[in-house]
């Protein structure tokens, strides 16, 4: 009896055995640096490094747009009410007469005929009375 608790014992433990040595080959495959779920973790790390340097540029350059556009819409401001008082100033000024004459006009010319136009027909009627 001891001889067959021993057998069953030991085959347990070789089962175990084998068990586990399946289970760490395949926890070195699932954590590779180069295919697993390690790499693809590294590579999307990297990912992330480099959204972020993209990020902090574009809010960068966001930031001196903003700057440039606020200066650019100040000095528009600015030259919108000088142009008021200028516009307003103008109104306060006598109406004189232009001193230039006036271009004469020449008369209107007809245009030259169309070459590419279609000439109308000319009808039996037309035909008759013109022999």
């Amino acid at each position: 009896m001891e001889l067959i608790s021993d057998m069953l014992l030991m085959a347990g433990a070789l089962g175990a055995g084998f068990y586990c040595f399946i289970l760490s080959r395949r926890l070195r495959k699932f954590t590779d640096l180069e295919s697993g779920v390690g790499g693809a973790v590294a590579r999307l790390s990297a990912q992330v490094d480099d959204l972020t340097v993209s990020v902090l540029s574009a809010q960068d350059t966001a930031r001196s747009s903003v700057t440039t556009l606020d200066e650019v819409s100040a000095r528009a401001e600015h030259a919108a009410r000088h142009l008021e008082l200028l516009v307003a100033s103008m109104h306060d000024l006598p109406v004189t007469q232009d001193p230039t004459p006036e271009p004469k006009h020449e008369p209107e010319r007809s245009a030259p005929p169309n070459p590419f136009r279609a000439r109308p027909r000319e009808t039996a009627t037309s035909q008759a009375k013109a022999s």
